[in-house]
């Protein structure tokens, strides 16, 4: 199976490379035969990855350890279903499954394609191509999973700990695939710049394919979090590593791309500016694999022995300046249809939106980059903690949060301000009367405040929008309210599932706000019958048994939950020790409901059955886990094909009719 996943990538490398360079040749030359032969190779690459993928996953459950990267990534003990984890844990497996998501990506793109882009069609097969060449050149001279040891060792080395997670599942490939993803809504854009297509042909596909990739990085991000808050122990769930920022930048570009295209698909505006949003995109998902394959700022999520970094700096430089180079040169062409007629309209607020998103991009980019910075110009390499980021980017993210409450509210074109404050009375009033209850309450903290408050009147101003609507259909055709709801966001499946992708923010952002301005962190030492107290609650440590399996001891303790004194719950935290990995990996043990979640996690256990455990109470947090699904939700909502419409058939002419 190694030898013919090997021979599979060659052959990857060939067809990738050759459809590259038939595509744009067989455009250049007129060439119809040559256009349809690299295409033909495009999906060809396809068959022949997935028979190089299968390999290496065979080659996984077979344990065949005389492949270099499954010794390093699995031994005897791991149970079969983690080889999916083990498949991309280090970086020539992650290639290949990025090479292998991208090769499909661009097979359904190029051939679900609307027909105004058939013209730039093979530019932008090329420029897919040219991307899944570099990939699949990389595996095969500098990092080719299918590398054999000399010997064959009788055990490998086994998975990391800290991927035994169901998190792990979705997380990695969700991002990787998001991130390589990108090149998609940017191919067809550079696709019609070479083509001199420099109007709307692209922006149904980009629209498509961005929204695609934005739900991907949004879904790896939000379970990324999750993962980390249950298995670091340290309950947290963003901690602005360098590649956790990695990740969110190019998240950010694609959020102001994907509502910018829609004001181009609705007005023909934005054009120049659409094209700037995806080419910085693609150059920020190419940072964030720089950063991933042993960038030059350490970070706890990098291959760490990589030396492959160099080459993705370099391919970033060139993704970065040719893009552009080629915008520059296109640039008289791509006058938009319409201008700005007031900066009292939607389009307005989209475009302060984007600026707003690409700001905290930026400030994100600069902590990020400054301690390299710093050492650069100064020799000693100062690090960026996550209070610079939370006291610039928390003001920025609430401008945002307003902006997304106003926008929808606003109409194209322009708009007065008496339909402004008549569209606004009611979400505001919500918003005011949210503030004055928490100030009632005793919440006092500004930014707490604030959030809170712009998360009412974000709420109240979709939940009014549907209100409406319902409403409307009632009274028009006599439905009964769930089915005129259901007609509602069918009717206009864009507007509508992006209102509930705009719920989902909002149920993150309570999260946010919950956790950053009200948690409780108590660490304590308790012998077996001791108890202890934190807010409303008291635990009881019962006691730890011990369990030894094949590759790792488990330390699996036992601590009852009480409120007003009675028993909620009895939860199990457990700490795992990995002797072949010489590191501990925790599993908290988590009492979530909507209004907070209790936190127990073990940070040591004793000799003499004594534990010390550290106890959370987190507020709110359970909004953020289940915005992950309504997320998913509004994102196939404005997917959704519209029904195919066959036009009526004339009824036939009676002869003299015709003649007449």
């Amino acid at each position: 199976m190694g030898d013919l996943g090997a021979i599979s990538l060659w052959m990857a490398l060939a067809l990738a490379a050759y459809s590259a360079v038939g595509s744009v040749a067989g455009k250049l030359r007129g060439s119809t035969a040559l256009v349809d032969s690299a295409q033909a190779a495009m999906y060809a690459t396809v068959v022949v990855l997935f028979v190089s993928t299968l390999s290496l996953v065979v080659s996984f459950i077979a344990r065949d350890f005389e492949i270099a990267y499954v010794a390093r990534h699995s031994d005897l003990a791991m149970p079969d279903r983690f080889t999916w984890v083990a498949f991309y844990a280090g970086n020539e497996g992650s290639l290949l499954y990025i090479a292998m998501v991208l090769s499909v990506m661009a097979a359904v793109a190029v051939w679900r394609a609307p027909e105004r882009v058939r013209d730039a069609l093979p530019y932008t097969t090329g420029v897919l191509m040219l991307v899944l060449t570099f990939f699949l050149a990389v595996m095969a001279f500098m990092a080719n999973p299918f590398d054999k040891l000399p010997f064959v060792p009788p055990d490998g080395e086994g998975i990391n700990p800290l991927l035994t997670h169901f998190g792990m599942f979705f997380h990695p490939p969700a991002l990787m695939a998001g991130l390589v993803g990108i090149s998609v809504p940017f191919a067809f854009a550079l696709g019609g710049l070479l083509a001199r297509k420099t109007g709307d042909e692209w922006v149904d596909p980009g629209r498509v394919w961005g929204i695609i990739t934005w739900a991907l990085l949004a879904s790896g991000l939000l379970l990324g979090s999750w993962w980390a808050y249950t298995i670091l122990g340290w309950g947290g769930y963003w901690f602005w590593d360098p590649v956790e920022n990695a990740a969110f930048m190019p998240w950010l570009a694609l959020t102001a791309f994907i509502h910018s295209i829609m004001v181009q698909k609705r007005r023909g505006m934005f054009r120049m500016w659409n094209i700037a949003l995806i080419n910085v995109a693609f150059a920020l998902a190419l940072y964030g694999m720089f950063m991933n394959r042993g960038g030059s700022v350490p970070s706890v999520h990098s291959f760490g022995e990589s030396d492959l970094g160099w080459i993705f700096l370099m391919f970033l430089g060139v993704g970065l300046i040719v893009p552009f180079i080629i915008f520059f040169w296109r640039y008289p062409l791509l006058k938009s249809a319409q201008n700005l007629d007031s900066m009292l309209s939607r389009e307005a607020a989209f475009l302060v939106n984007n600026l707003l998103l690409l700001a905290i991009a930026f400030v994100t980019l600069w902590g990020t980059v400054y301690p390299l910075i710093s050492e650069l110009t100064s020799g000693e390499q100062i690090t960026v903690a996550r209070p610079f980021y939370d006291q610039v980017n928390g003001p920025l993210m609430l401008g945002l949060v307003f902006l997304m409450g106003v926008g929808p509210m606003l109409p194209w074109r322009r708009a007065n301000w008496a339909s402004v404050r008549r569209a606004l009375t009611v979400p505001a009033a919500v918003a005011a009367l949210t503030v004055a209850a928490l100030l009632a309450l005793g919440i006092v903290k500004p930014f707490a405040v604030a959030g809170f408050g712009l998360a009412a009147f974000v709420a109240a101003g979709i939940l009014m929008e549907w209100y409406r609507g319902v409403r409307a259909r009632h009274r028009n055709s006599q439905e009964n309210y769930a089915v005129a709801f259901l007609h509602l966001i069918w009717a206009n499946r864009p507007r509508y599932g992006g209102y509930v992708v705009h719920l989902a923010v909002i149920m993150v952002a309570l999260g946010i706000v919950g956790t950053a301005f009200f948690n409780t962190q108590k660490d304590v030492v308790l012998s077996p019958g001791e108890t202890a107290i934190i807010e409303d609650y008291e635990i009881r440590y019962l006691g730890t048994t011990q369990a030894v399996f094949g590759n790792r001891t488990e330390f699996i303790s036992s601590v009852e939950v009480y409120r007003d004194g009675e028993l909620l719950d009895t939860i199990s935290p457990n700490r795992a020790f990995y002797p072949s990995f010489n590191m501990a990996s925790t599993r908290a043990a988590i009492r979530s409901t909507p209004v907070e979640d209790f936190y127990v996690v073990p940070s040591e256990n004793l000799s003499n059955g004594d534990a010390g455990l550290r106890v959370l109470v987190n507020p709110l947090i359970w909004w953020m886990w289940v915005a992950g699904p309504v997320m998913i939700l509004g994102t196939v909502i404005a997917l959704w094909p519209e029904p195919s419409r066959v036009p009526a058939r004339a009824p036939a002419r009676a002869p003299a009719a015709a003649s007449a």
